[in-house]
């Protein structure tokens, strides 16, 4: 009885603690279920988890967008404006004018989109279009979140991923790690990985890069993420 008191005391001073720290400490915890359960009662968790993609944690910001697009994906199924909204929210937050630019924007819009089949499917184009879109001192600085977006929406992508395909090889010869990274990765799910087996500069990259995933941060380089690429796919 005991036990159960004490429980049901943990679970109430949960409910009542800050809505950041209760997601920030799921996060921790890879709980996602628990955050999505969460989102469906607090709408407000959708911008919560924006402000989290800003934690000095890189693991928690990391985690954060994939939870965003999970919640929104449960939010979508009873309020479709609401998710719309926050994707225009997300647009918006690229912008210098928004006071807040929030530097995972275009992978947070990419996962929500994936995650919602053609609710949203419009935000697809323009979500890869960043690219070539946004002033050239802007996306050196979103670079390699746009490729990493790009990647996550193959899938959806169509024609406009075949659209962006030469400005993503160009990123392969970017002088940030990250960015040939997320580059890699990016043409390795737009179904291209196999041209980096004509590439021993790229196999052989040791440039360190942040690579998230199975809701895990890892270390990892350039080139071990172009041998990964080759195993996977076929030569072009």
């Amino acid at each position: 009885m005991k036990e159960r008191i004490a429980h049901i005391a943990r679970q109430l001073m949960k409910k009542r603690q800050p809505l950041k720290k209760q997601l920030r400490d799921l996060l921790k915890e890879k709980d996602f279920e628990k955050i999505v359960e969460v989102a469906t009662e607090r709408n407000r968790a959708l911008s919560v988890l924006v402000s989290l993609t800003y934690n000095a944690d890189k693991q928690i910001a990391w985690r954060a967008v994939e939870a965003m697009g999970m919640a929104a994906e449960r939010i979508a199924r009873d309020d479709p404006p609401y998710v719309r909204d926050h994707l225009r929210k997300l647009y918006w937050l690229l912008s210098e004018e928004s006071g807040g630019v929030c530097w995972r924007a275009p992978e947070a819009m990419a996962e929500i989109v994936r995650r919602t089949g053609d609710l949203y499917s419009d935000y697809v184009p323009i979500v890869v279009s960043l690219i070539y879109e946004m002033a050239e001192e802007d996306l050196e600085l979103f670079r390699a979140s746009i490729l990493r977006a790009i990647g996550l929406l193959a899938q959806q992508a169509g024609e406009h991923g075949e659209k962006v395909l030469p400005l993503v090889k160009n990123s392969l010869l970017n002088s940030e790690p990250q960015v040939r990274g997320m580059a890699v990765w990016c043409l390795g799910q737009l179904g291209k990985g196999g041209i980096f087996a004509n590439r021993p500069n790229l196999l052989q990259d040791d440039g360190s890069v942040d690579y998230y995933e199975n809701r895990s941060l890892d270390r990892t380089t350039v080139g071990r993420l172009a041998q990964q690429c080759v195993k996977q796919q076929p030569t072009d």
